[in-house]
């Protein structure tokens, strides 16, 4: 407020921990400034990452903020995306790639909210300027991600500055600290540890906000140790048992070519598929989800997939019984995974197509499984598919990218990834749950 009103011009970077209130401090701040330039006019402009549903919840919370101060009366909303209080206008826009911002001015205050997941050459070039001619104040919001994004730029550019001058630019409050002033987020965070581990990418930028370093290995030692299990691979199902299935699926093989063994072609990708067994006597005592034993690997390199069909449903359907089904569908795999879909029925499986923002959600949940101590491997048995698996596991590589996004993957100079995808594609299978019975009691009976 000393910078606004002195028109100091000075840069902010506020990091609170997710659902820690820095949405509400933006809100409440705005109804300030608003009150204050009501008589004397002025913008203040405010972007978000995406206009939905972020700017849109950020207009929803100030104009209740309004209406809690008892300005029901006297604030207007204005062409959709500005809220006016007498000669004052809070203004509202996307900081998306595609947006057209240029030409606004920020008088009063320029916020960025979720600050990490802004594009640096869209702020620099679109919203910066916005406050160049009145010297405005800025606030970056958001918590941590990777050691590149524009909230870790500017609060590091604000701690070097702090260190010289001695004006306190950059406020950090984690989820501890949070949690000092409210009991229920405590416990709320802590399920969340529990849940994800608090190695976890999410848990350490967005709780703990520690940012991310670019990229490096997918699993630590910790993690692989973690994975491998005791119990016996299987060649068949047992009695009463619950299995699911993940299928990452190679490219279609050329008319012709041999199936040659991944030795002899190692760039060839191959058909994984992993079965896994669900233990609900050995659920997450948190979050209720089940144990997953790897009882079983299938693979197949250089295998047409018309071959593949019958196989597959037998394998799926008559040996193993599964609930549950998992299928790559992405590109050439979508034909097999149509086929399993029609023979096993939509509610079995699910057929999963990669994006950039699918596949990063599925190297969170895959990330979660090992931290939480219920995803395990087969004790090793010295075949080539536990071997394959174990080499996998040890290359696997992960690049943090923007808009708090993961890709995971293993280096094509160094081999494949085909039992990391099929992997964490089981771990998406065993959110299938049982039915419970539902019975009833006739009348007079005991």
């Amino acid at each position: 407020m000393d910078s606004v009103l002195h028109g100091r011009g000075l840069t902010f970077s506020v990091e609170i921990a997710r659902q820690g209130g820095k949405n509400e401090l933006s809100a409440q701040l705005e109804v300030l400034l608003l009150t204050l330039y009501m008589g004397i006019g002025g913008n203040a402009v405010k972007c978000s990452p995406t206009f939905k549903p972020q700017t849109i919840v950020s207009m929803q919370r100030l104009k209740e903020r309004l209406n809690d101060a008892g300005l029901n009366k006297l604030w207007r909303p204005d062409s959709g995306y500005m809220v006016r209080l007498g000669k004052a206008r809070q203004v509202f826009f996307s900081a998306e790639e595609g947006s057209h911002v240029v030409g606004a001015t920020a008088h009063i205050l320029l916020e960025v909210d979720e600050s990490q997941d802004v594009s640096k050459d869209k702020y620099s070039k679109e919203f910066k300027p916005m406050g160049a001619s009145t010297n405005v104040t800025t606030v970056h919001y958001g918590t941590a991600w990777n050691d590149s994004s524009l909230l870790e730029e500017v609060k590091q550019a604000n701690l070097e500055i702090e260190r010289k001058d001695g004006i306190k630019r950059h406020f950090e409050y984690g989820w501890q600290k949070v949690a000092e002033h409210n009991p229920d987020y405590l416990r709320y965070v802590e399920g969340e540890r529990e849940r994800l581990g608090e190695s976890h990418p999410l848990f350490q930028t967005q709780y703990c906000l520690r940012p991310l370093s670019g990229g490096g290995g997918f699993l630590s030692a910790a993690q692989k140790a973690q994975l491998q299990g005791t119990h016996s691979r299987q060649a068949s199902p047992a009695p009463s048992a619950v299995y699911v299935a993940g299928i990452d699926l190679a490219g279609q093989a050329e008319e012709g070519e041999d199936a040659a063994l991944r030795l002899a072609n190692p760039r060839r990708d191959s058909t994984v598929v992993t079965i896994g067994e669900l233990d609900f006597g050995h659920a997450n005592e948190v979050t209720g989800e089940p144990l997953i034993r790897i009882v079983e690997h299938y693979w197949w390199t250089g295998q047409p997939h018309v071959s593949l069909y019958p196989r597959l449903l037998d394998l799926l359907k008559n040996v193993w019984r599964c609930r549950r089904v998992v299928v790559d569908a992405t590109g050439v795999g979508a034909g097999v995974a149509s086929f399993l879909e029609g023979a096993l029925g939509k509610g079995i499986v699910e057929r999963f197509t990669f994006t950039a923002q699918s596949k990063s959600h599925l190297g969170f949940d895959l990330l979660a499984a090992i931290n939480s101590g219920r995803l395990k491997m087969y004790a090793q048995d010295g075949s080539q598919e536990g071997q394959e698996f174990l080499q996998e596991m040890e290359r696997g590589r992960s690049f943090f990218r923007a808009s708090q996004t993961m890709n995971f993957y293993v280096d094509p100079a160094q081999g494949h990834d085909d039992f990391l995808m099929s992997l964490a594609l089981l771990v998406r299978a065993s959110e299938y749950r049982p039915r419970k019975a539902l019975g009833s009691v006739r009348e007079g009976s005991a």
